[in-house]
């Protein structure tokens, strides 16, 4: 029986939040794989790359596993009805419910997680206590049928902890070892709790003007769902 996964690509996307889950669930026996947007234009990623969706939300059949990907063009996402509208459908007849990276904020502007456990970019996790969810600091967290991934490369995390729960650990450590997934990075600085802290501190400013707009928009879909 076919798996139909469906991954949400838009303008602005960070790719790597996409892609690298995309290359672990395509190893899954018996997957379909899906690309989704509002059309089938193609959407620049953050960077300049391009993405070319498959499948239209309104041709979208129901999904197995729906997941949302993060990035920079996740911020107008929070307060665009069509999107929100399409994940909470989506969401009410998946097995799985689950995100990637700032996708996780995503989620909560759709009202999916209400007392939750989540995670989300370091930069940005404490944006999801304006959705009722429970902020955790773990590369990937479980909550019922939501799984939410940490920033960025914990995609792939993300993506090989999913293929444990549907397909066993055995498949799982087979996709990892396909994918050479053996991380050793030449500094130890992947964590704000290991990273020097004028490290974090530049990062934080250089992201400055990115990270108000999204407490705004976080602040306004917070305030749309109060009122709904």
């Amino acid at each position: 029986m076919t798996f139909r996964i469906g991954l949400l690509v838009f303008p602005d996307i960070t790719q790597l939040d996409a892609t690298g889950p995309y290359e672990v669930f395509i190893k899954f026996p018996r997957a379909e794989v899906r690309l989704i947007w509002k059309s089938l234009e193609p959407v620049k990623a953050g960077g300049g790359m391009l993405l070319t969706p498959d499948t239209a939300f309104a041709d979208c059949p129901q999904l197995d596993l729906i997941c949302v990907p993060g990035g920079a063009g996740m911020n107008p996402l929070l307060n665009d009805e069509e999107t929100l509208n399409f994940v909470r459908a989506q969401a009410a007849g998946a097995k799985y419910v689950t995100s990637v990276c700032t996708g996780s904020l995503v989620l909560g502007a759709a009202g999916l997680l209400k007392g939750k456990r989540a995670t989300c970019h370091w930069m940005s996790a404490h944006m999801l206590e304006a959705f009722g969810a429970i902020p955790v600091a773990e590369r990937v967290v479980r909550d019922g049928n939501i799984i939410t991934g940490g920033g960025i490369t914990a995609g792939i995390d993300f993506a090989l902890a999913v293929a444990a729960e549907i397909l066993g650990e055995d498949t799982a450590r087979a996709i990892q070892l396909g994918l050479e997934y053996d991380p050793q990075p030449p500094f130890d600085s992947g964590s704000p709790a290991r990273a020097d802290s004028a490290l974090v501190e530049r990062a934080r400013s250089a992201a400055a003007a990115r990270q108000r707009d999204r407490e705004a928009a976080v602040e306004l879909a917070a305030n749309r769902a109060l009122e709904s």
